[in-house]
């Protein structure tokens, strides 16, 4: 691996840190004699609308967005606690035909979880056709039978309602589903009724996770995935797939209102792509140190210095090696 260290980008501003809530004294579980709680994986192909659902659902940014397909590349666990249930949502990487390493890994990583979920939920989006790809994945859940099967026909607000009633009856056609729902997290139009018909489907179960819990990923982890989503809206067009971010060291405050210093290498795959990401000057990795600092603030509640080094990891996505190095 080759390295190569740049100019740590600099906060450009600060926010004071909120008060942290009080935790609750009884979980939904003990106000709700009939309480279901369980595991749900979201599925379908690269760019389905799966993260942003799941956020939707949560109430909370857990996952990163991006139009181009395969920005998720691990299994993220969402939690949503209602009165009647708790939803532990697992977003998983988009099912492909892989092309790398990694682009297996990711589809490994699916077909495990689907072993260890109550409820699988295919995510079709309603502005795309019904293709081998959904297919072929509608097959694969198949093969998983303790699951219920789940349809969601996401992005509804994308196309006219004659159109989402056309593309459920075709959907509806292509499994046996346990419930079958249209819904748009954008809009949130049936972002309730999905978690509603969820919690039905999952079994009765005492609560897995404190109320308060949104997701079991670390700070490090969510921070890691900020740092690549926003380099991923400008970059994602050159080098989107050649991008991967590893924190490497978090020093807390000294004291109560301090600034959390957080140190972090950004992996690409030449080092032509290396220029890309610094850009003039540096000011292109300023620009995307200063966005992604301003997400990680909101996230922590509390000021952040953010030091980001570019390196070079030459062909990482099939190197066994460099994907074990970078958490893969």
């Amino acid at each position: 691996m080759t390295d190569s260290a740049e100019s740590p980008v600099q906060p450009d501003s600060e926010v004071s840190a909120p008060a942290a809530p009080e935790a609750a004294t009884t979980s939904a579980a003990d106000r709700h004699p009939d309480f279901h709680a369980g595991f749900v994986a979201f599925v379908g192909r690269p760019n389905a609308g799966k993260s942003t659902l799941m956020n939707a659902l949560v109430g909370e940014k857990v996952a990163i967005t991006s139009a181009k397909p395969q920005t998720t590349r691990r299994a993220i666990r969402g939690i949503l606690t209602a009165d009647a249930g708790q939803i532990v949502v697992v977003d998983t990487p988009g099912l492909h035909r892989p092309r790398t390493l990694l682009g297996q890994r990711l589809n490994d990583i699916v077909e495990a979880e689907l072993d260890g979920v109550d409820v699988v939920c295919v995510c079709l989006p309603a502005d795309e056709a019904i293709g081998p790809g959904d297919r072929r994945i509608i097959e694969q859940v198949g093969r998983h039978p303790r699951a219920k099967r789940v349809a969601l026909l996401t992005k509804t607000d994308r196309v006219r309602p004659d159109d989402v009633a056309a593309r459920l009856i075709e959907i509806d056609a292509l499994a046996e589903w346990a419930t079958l729902i249209p819904v748009s997290a954008v809009t949130d139009d049936q972002v309730d009724v999905v978690r509603d018909e969820l919690i039905r489907l999952l079994p009765a179960s005492q609560q897995l996770y404190d109320a308060e819990t949104h997701t079991e990923d670390s700070i490090e982890v969510r921070a890691a995935e900020l740092i690549r989503e926003a380099m991923l809206e400008d970059v994602r067009d050159e080098l989107p797939h050649s991008l991967a971010v590893v924190i490497d060291d978090v020093e807390a405050p000294e004291a109560e209102g301090g600034v959390t210093k957080i140190y972090a290498s950004v992996f690409v795959e030449r080092d032509s792509q290396k220029g890309i990401i610094i850009g003039r000057g540096g000011q292109r990795l300023k620009a995307f140190g200063t966005a992604a600092r301003k997400q990680i603030e909101q996230l922590i509640g509390g000021r952040v210095h953010l030091d980001l080094r570019v390196k070079v990891a030459k062909e990482w996505q099939t190197s066994p090696k460099l994907l074990d190095r970078l958490g893969f």
